[in-house]
């Protein structure tokens, strides 16, 4: 059973084209590549799928010639980031791989540095910003925040755990969409944007070579700005189980069951998550619902059946309460 399907707010989508859009330069090549219809920009509940995003963030990269996605005073060329990565290799510790790291990046761009902080039992890296304009767009922090985050955390073996995400900016409508990008304490309107971990993690040897820098830069543009799947988490294994009984679709007496607890424990750990049953149920088929008219041509009511709903008008007008435009839009071409 292939994992629960994942759908990205359209509110990150916009985030992605400001750089572009800053420039006065339409985003619909861009678009196109991805396979997004214009239309759902307009739509604050739109939603667009995970190969959809990457294929943007591929797009504007390739096109442009830019891995800073136009945010930057001047291009980002394809590769910085590689060598950036590359200069870290042989370090003997990720305390060093960090400086060498803040080091080459200060040598492929202009506009800001990557900066080592401490504070106290913690350590972290900021975002220092020489140019004032390019610290303005809050993707720009988010995305850098979460590239190198991703990075450090493959040096140091596959996990870095941190303790929380500062933001230079007021937190955002979209807030929402962060739990799963950036799992840790969220804090905005903060002197700097910054991720903190645990100090002692300095130590960690860097045991990466050139082979395996390949391999991870051969997916690197999907792994660091695709959220991380939270397995271990309740809601994880909720969504998991409901996928695997559709079109049944389980309620939360058989769930629970299934998860070898008791209604009231699952509510409460759900709630303890940040969500409930029904939610859970509801986004996961949203997100089947949006893969699946976006790679074929399904009719609707067999995909309304597929859901669990009594007919397609049921469908559909709960789509356009998850979503707020018709399930139509979503058609590849928006046919």
């Amino acid at each position: 059973m292939p994992p629960p399907p994942v759908t990205i707010s359209i509110a990150l989508v916009h985030g992605m084209l400001a750089g572009v859009q800053a420039r006065g330069q339409s985003c619909d090549v861009y678009l196109a590549d991805a396979g997004i219809a214009p239309a759902l920009l307009q739509e604050a509940g739109s939603r667009v799928t995970a190969a959809q995003y990457i294929d943007l963030f591929r797009s504007l990269i390739h096109r442009r010639g830019d891995e800073g996605l136009g945010f930057l005073s001047r291009p980002l060329k394809p590769g910085s980031f590689a060598l950036t990565a590359r200069s870290a290799l042989g370090a003997p510790n990720l305390e060093t791989a960090i400086r060498r790291i803040a080091r080459t990046f200060r040598l492929v761009q202009d506009d800001l540095e990557l900066r080592p902080v401490r504070e106290g039992e913690l350590a972290g890296l900021a975002l220092h910003f020489v140019n004032p304009a390019a610290a303005r767009t809050p993707f720009l922090h988010e995305m850098l925040l979460r590239v190198f985050w991703r990075l450090l955390a493959w040096m140091a073996g596959g996990q870095l755990p941190v303790a929380r995400f500062d933001f230079a900016f007021d937190c955002p409508p979209h807030v929402g969409s962060y739990g799963k990008v950036f799992p840790a304490q969220l804090n905005f309107g903060q002197p700097r944007s910054a991720f903190w971990f645990d100090a002692a993690r300095l130590e960690n040897p860097v045991r990466r070579d050139e082979a395996a820098l390949r391999t991870f830069l051969a997916e690197a543009q999907a792994n660091v700005i695709m959220p991380r799947r939270g397995e271990e988490k309740t809601s994880a294994r909720v969504r998991a189980h409901l996928q695997a009984g559709q079109p049944a679709w389980p309620d939360l007496a058989a769930t629970a069951q299934a998860l070898h607890m008791s209604t009231s424990t699952l509510q409460r750990r759900l709630a303890t998550e940040g969500t409930s049953f029904q939610a859970l149920k509801d986004a996961l088929r949203r997100d089947i619902a949006i893969v699946r008219l976006n790679t074929g041509t399904v009719p609707l009511a067999t995909l309304a059946q597929e859901l669990g709903f009594t007919d397609s008008a049921a469908f559909q007008r709960a789509f356009k309460g998850w979503t707020g435009s018709a399930p139509g839009t979503y058609r590849r071409g928006g046919a």
